[in-house]
């Protein structure tokens, strides 16, 4: 059912929506990565009832409208540690989607629990290049779905990443990916030549232009059927009017097919307004900021209550205190959590080289002052537990030539590492001021994740494990603050360990 809101208090959200009426319009509101921000974030944006204020005054002045996620729903805020994805589950349906595909995080609990969770999703759930045979998930998606729209058909596939490498090993068991570009290609061609569709939608979650391809912008270079690409996984704000990046792709035929995604969070809505009548497209972002705080939604209230109390006590329970504020995105926390895997590498077993994190694995910053169980949950929410390896010096070469792919990772402080930008590989390596032996063996602490391969990191499979902590990481950091560093105040240093040539 869709709430009707007084036209008064659209007009500010919708007027850029009105269209002259030469034609009928579909209009598909897009999000991604909303990654469990129910709520306003730290910079006060997204928040689901912010986003059902935009969505509901679209639907009030608008015809023909659909609501599309590119995956992703799940992870990064204590809803989905509390409550497994089922919080997030009564959002989208309470926001009434359409259409969806996964997200790599989908998978994070698990294939068991991710059926589990989307056995009450009310949208139509699309994974066309991933084959469920033999798992449960199988009977909850379809390869493509079509809708017909003002005399003419639209066709919808969804488009997934390879989860070797990116998907901890075991959460996505009964899953067989299939080649992204072929494919949706095939899939494309179909929806054209027998199922007669005049435009075909690829919603994706692959990454704007991933440094392990194929992304977006490969998928619609190889196009010849494919129309609009709505995208996930990057993060990438694509904003039409600020041009900060390239959105019209050309394609095979040098077609110019349109590539939307809105960044992350739930920071925006994108708008795709399609004119039915030559089929050409308009795209939009839509901030989801305060000035939708004078809509509130009761219904969203009510979905959110239940798990606020659980909520509020992990984030108001003190456990230490910082020196300085630590940002996701920057070096210090990076740093700060890649010495602590070399301390519990040597609590687990001694004798440790080096340690070595994930920047991937940051998900939320630390304030100046004091800081809570639930603040450092949000930073590592992942199941990760710190892993001991024993690792060839050539394997570590290897895993270092990874890391520059991707500019870095994180490495303890006795490491240092050097890569060359042009060719993304490894051109120094040196623990403890000595340079990496490749016949030598080396001791790691690292998670669990990357010994397996996780964040492309293959190399690390070749490592022998010798000891992993009972504790997920979380847990293990929460006890050092309280006990280690009790009474003191955490800080770090700001160098570049792996840095470019």
């Amino acid at each position: 059912m869709h709430i009707n809101i007084p036209r008064l208090s659209v007009c500010f959200l919708a007027l850029a929506s009105l269209m002259t009426a030469r034609a009928e319009h579909l209009v598909l509101l897009t999000t991604n990565d909303t990654h469990s921000q129910l709520l306003p974030d730290a910079d006060n944006l997204g928040g689901a009832a912010r986003r059902k204020a935009i969505v509901d005054s679209v639907r009030t002045v608008r015809d023909n409208v659909m609501l599309i996620d590119a995956g992703d729903v799940v992870q990064g805020t204590l809803f989905f540690n509390i409550g497994g994805g089922k919080a997030e589950e009564e959002i989208m349906n309470a926001l009434g989607y359409d259409i969806r595909i996964l997200g790599n995080h989908e998978f994070d609990n698990g294939a068991d629990s991710l059926a589990s969770v989307l056995s009450a999703a009310k949208a139509e759930l699309l994974a066309t290049n991933y084959d469920f045979t033999g798992s449960p998930l199988k009977p909850l998606f379809k390869k493509y779905t079509l809708r017909d729209v003002g005399g003419k058909r639209i066709g919808f596939i969804g488009i997934n990443l390879q989860p070797k490498g990116m998907i901890a090993e075991g959460n996505y068991d009964g899953v067989r990916y299939l080649d992204a570009i072929n494919t949706a290609n095939s899939a494309a061609r179909y929806l054209k030549d027998v199922e007669g569709a005049d435009m075909v939608v690829a919603i994706t979650h692959v990454g704007y232009n991933p440094s392990m391809p194929p992304g977006d912008l490969d998928i619609a270079a190889n196009a010849s059927d494919i129309d609009l690409i709505i995208g996930g996984h990057s993060h990438t704000t694509i904003d039409p009017k600020a041009g900060n990046i390239e959105w019209l792709v050309a394609d095979r035929n040098g077609r110019r097919i349109p590539v939307t995604q809105t960044g992350k969070r739930g920071h925006y809505v994108g708008e795709i307004d399609i004119d039915l009548d030559d089929m050409t497209t308009q795209y939009r972002l839509i901030p989801v900021d305060s000035r939708l705080d004078k809509y509130p939604s009761p219904a969203i209230d009510s979905i959110l209550r239940p798990y606020s109390m659980g909520i509020d006590s992990l984030m108001n329970y003190k456990i230490g205190e910082t020196a300085m504020a630590f940002d996701k995105d920057k070096d210090p926390l990076l740093n700060l959590v890649a010495d602590y895997m070399l301390t519990r590498g040597n609590e687990l077993a001694g004798n440790v080289d080096l340690g070595i994190i994930n920047k991937g694995g940051l998900r939320t910053s630390l304030p100046k002052g004091d800081i809570s169980e639930g603040m450092v949950i949000m930073m590592m929410p992942f199941n990760n537990y710190a892993t001991v390896l024993d690792i060839k010096g050539s394997d570590l070469l290897a895993t270092f030539d990874v890391m520059a792919r991707t500019a870095g990772n994180g490495v303890s402080k006795n490491v240092s590492v050097v890569f060359d930008p042009a060719t993304k590989k490894c051109v120094s390596a040196k623990i403890n001021g000595k340079p990496v032996d490749p016949d030598k063996t080396y001791r790691l602490s690292t998670i669990d994740y990357l010994a397996n391969g996780g964040d492309y990191m293959e190399p690390l499979r070749n490592g022998k494990v010798v000891a992993r902590s009972p504790r997920v990481l979380y847990q293990d950091i929460i006890g050092w603050i309280q006990n280690s560093m009790k009474g003191k105040k955490i800080k770090a240093s700001g160098e570049k360990r792996v840095r470019p040539l």
